[in-house]
């Protein structure tokens, strides 16, 4: 610096007092950032300002710089959060199923176990490339947050599903609750129940809580940088118009199964909140943002027809009486499909 401003240049070791006085203070303000400015040989006016724009940019709403240049549409990515995710959570309790039980014991891991493990660390990964490629920038401290609570969550749903899973073979029901099962009501002492309904509260209370609730955060935060200025960049490539499908009927098994309707439909509202939000401003959604918020409509969609198709099945009424009716595949399964064979 004290080359540039004309002045002789220090020999090595501790820098002279002049030199010093080229870097501004913090309480320079203004100043401070003009003298750097000057110091480095640059048009004061727009390198104060490129300064400002590093110092201040903050976690809030899109930017107009930030709108202007849209990323392209995460082909890689998305396909592999459709594949890990039909293969390694909706097929966990089919290749438990499927897999002889010699090679996998009761009292040991399942096939679908070792599945839950995989998913337990590709799924945080993936999210954090998701994040990577944001245009927007978001605070990292929310996210490190949500990935070690979902890290959590999704390990505690794998011991208490695990177990669930495994009773399948001793006759459990899971249309029934864990009381009226044939194979635990008898249970000796009765104290024994308990224990088995604390499982059971682990795998489906506070297991799926930890697990999606962050999960979906952090979705809704990358959605939230998912827009343009652009009109004639808020399209789908073909890719993604494929991968619709699949994503939306995954996310469909993954509310009802979860049951997790009150927090989806929560955060279906805030993106299209958001969605009407930045149409005022004059943005629009990028590919990326179409292709989750289409997913996520889809989802809707199916939700409603599968609610309708089982309103009137007594049974599944019976277990689940709330005013949010929405019946878990498994349960239906269970009742309508392995009671035949």
């Amino acid at each position: 610096i004290a080359a540039v401003a004309g002045q002789e240049p220090q020999a090595r070791g501790r820098p002279g007092p002049e030199t010093l006085g080229a870097i501004p203070r913090r309480e320079g303000g203004g100043a401070g950032l003009s003298l750097a400015c000057k110091a480095l040989a640059q048009d004061p006016l727009s390198c104060e300002t490129s300064l400002r724009k590093l110092k201040f940019k903050g976690h809030g709403s899109v930017s107009p710089e930030e709108a202007a240049h849209a990323a392209p549409f995460h082909l890689d990515l998305w396909f592999y959060f459709m594949l890990q995710n039909w293969v390694l959570d909706f097929g966990r309790p089919i290749a438990m199923l499927v897999f002889p039980l010699e090679w996998f014991p009761l009292n040991k891991p399942s096939v679908g176990d070792y599945f839950h493990m995989a998913y337990n660390v590709i799924t945080p990964f993936l999210l954090l490339k998701l994040i990577e490629r944001s245009p927007r920038t978001l605070p990292r401290s929310i996210i490190y947050v949500s990935i070690i609570i979902f890290i959590m969550g999704a390990s505690i749903h794998l011991v208490g599903d695990s177990v669930n899973h495994r009773l399948l073979f001793s006759g459990y029901q899971h249309h029934l609750s864990v009381r009226e099962n044939p194979i635990i009501k008898n249970l000796k002492p009765e104290t024994l129940i308990d224990s088995f309904e604390l499982l059971y509260y682990y795998d489906e209370y506070l297991g799926h809580c930890m697990w999606y609730i962050p999960f979906f955060l952090i979705l809704f935060m990358y959605f939230s940088g998912c827009f343009t200025a652009s009109k004639a960049e808020s399209l789908m490539p073909g890719p993604a118009l494929l991968l619709v499908a699949p994503s939306g009927l995954y996310y469909w098994y993954l509310v009802t199964e979860g049951q997790i309707f009150i927090l989806f439909i929560f955060t279906f509202f805030a993106m299209l909140a958001l969605v009407l939000h930045q149409k005022r401003k004059g943005l629009f959604l990028d590919s990326n943002g179409l292709f989750l918020f289409s997913s996520f409509a889809l989802t809707l969609l199916l939700v409603a027809l599968w609610v309708a198709w089982l309103w009137n099945d007594p049974v599944l009424r019976k277990k689940y009486p709330g005013v949010i009716y929405v019946p878990e595949p498994w349960a239906f399964y269970t009742l309508h499909v392995s009671s035949r064979h």
